[in-house]
């Protein structure tokens, strides 16, 4: 409440004083009476109200600056109150409201003028100055309008992109999710079945599958403890335990062969070492796509092949499984698969081999994309 008065105050103030040197040297046929103050107050006092309506305040404004020059009251700073109407009005977006307003007001003081001196002709030099306090008030009116309007499009495009990186930390957040409970579960799935089946006939098998699991289940609540810690935002410091990234490719394919599911790695090109987003997302579409067959392919093996090329790596994964590894049954692997690859400028296909089996083929881009 108290910015929305402080400059109605502070116009009145100057107002009235000014006004009463005026009076005091004479420049209007008729002094100060209560008709002429509340004439002479009702411009500052519905600046109160100037951001509820600018151009209704303005005109009301107006109208009241025009009664009173035409009843011959002293003429001191009584157009301040119309000013500040003016370049809120202006500012405020009513652009053609305060252009409007403005040249009948000053349309209006000039016929005042006019009718009450008709023997000393056209006031050039005072129109002249009306003409350059309005041309004044509208361009500062302009400019801090356009600036206003600046700073809300960048604060609504900050928020925007706010908006667009949490969205995007979402789904790489639930890509993760899916790829890492994925892949762990359905190790702990096989081992299970493997320690359940020869527990009886084979213990020393059985103990092995259960020392996988544990070894699985423990890689699962590192990975799950990490993520979640994203999601709390308590990551302040850097972890302590390796990222996902090709450097883990080993842990991957042991892991999985320890499965049951027998996997060869060949890499062709000159290894280097590749951005982090890369290097992540190329682990966890190798990871996804063996998940993929060990869950679907049947029986059958499956291979990887790293081509590191001059623009990023190609990432293969073939299986000669007879079952539907890469089904689209309404999960998440394969889409989020082509995510990851296109949010690097990347692509990826995946589908049946002519000769039997499921190809994964993903192209990933150290240069471009969104690192």
């Amino acid at each position: 409440m108290l910015p929305t008065v402080v400059l109605p105050i502070a116009v009145a103030v100057f107002t009235v004083v000014g006004t009463g040197f005026a009076q005091r040297f004479g420049t209007g046929p008729r002094l100060l009476d209560p008709l002429g103050g509340i004439l002479l107050l009702a411009g500052p006092a519905a600046l109160v109200a100037r951001r509820w309506n600018p151009p209704v305040v303005f005109a009301g404004i107006a109208a009241a600056l025009l009664i009173y020059l035409a009843a011959g009251y002293p003429f001191g700073p009584v157009p301040l109150a119309a000013f500040v109407a003016l370049g809120t009005t202006v500012g405020q977006g009513h652009r053609r409201a305060g252009y409007a307003l403005a040249a009948v007001t000053f349309a209006g003081v000039l016929v005042v003028h006019v009718l009450r001196n008709p023997g000393t002709g056209f006031p050039l030099a005072g129109a002249s100055a009306w003409l350059a306090w309005i041309a004044a008030i509208i361009a500062g009116a302009e400019l801090w309008r356009a600036r206003r309007e600046r700073r809300e499009q960048a604060k609504a495009a900050a928020a925007e992109a706010e908006r667009r990186r949490g969205s995007e930390e979402r789904l790489r957040i639930a890509r993760d999710l899916h790829d890492v409970l994925g892949h762990h579960i359905s190790l702990i799935n096989v081992q299970a079945g493997v320690a359940l089946y020869l527990m009886d006939d084979d213990p020393e098998q059985a103990r092995s599958a259960l020392t996988a699991i544990k070894q699985s289940s423990r890689e699962l609540l590192r990975e799950m403890r990490s993520t979640l810690g994203v999601l709390r935002g308590v990551d302040e410091e850097p972890p302590h335990q390796p990222v996902a990234g090709l450097a883990r490719l080993d842990e991957l394919v042991q892991a999985t062969r320890a499965a049951g599911l027998p996997v060869t790695v060949e890499i062709g090109g000159e290894p280097r070492e590749l951005p982090p987003s890369v290097d992540t997302a190329a682990y966890r579409i190798i990871q996804e796509a063996l998940t993929n067959t060990r869950k679907h392919a049947g029986p059958a093996r499956a291979s990887v092949l790293l081509t590191y090329t001059e623009d990023g790596i190609t990432v293969r994964i073939d299986d000669d499984g007879t079952g539907p590894a890469g089904s689209s049954d309404g999960g998440d692997g394969l889409p989020g698969m082509r995510e990851r690859a296109a949010a690097l400028g990347g692509t990826l296909t995946a589908g049946p081999r002519p000769g039997g089996g499921f190809r994964v083929d993903a192209h990933l881009l150290t240069t471009g994309g969104n690192r």
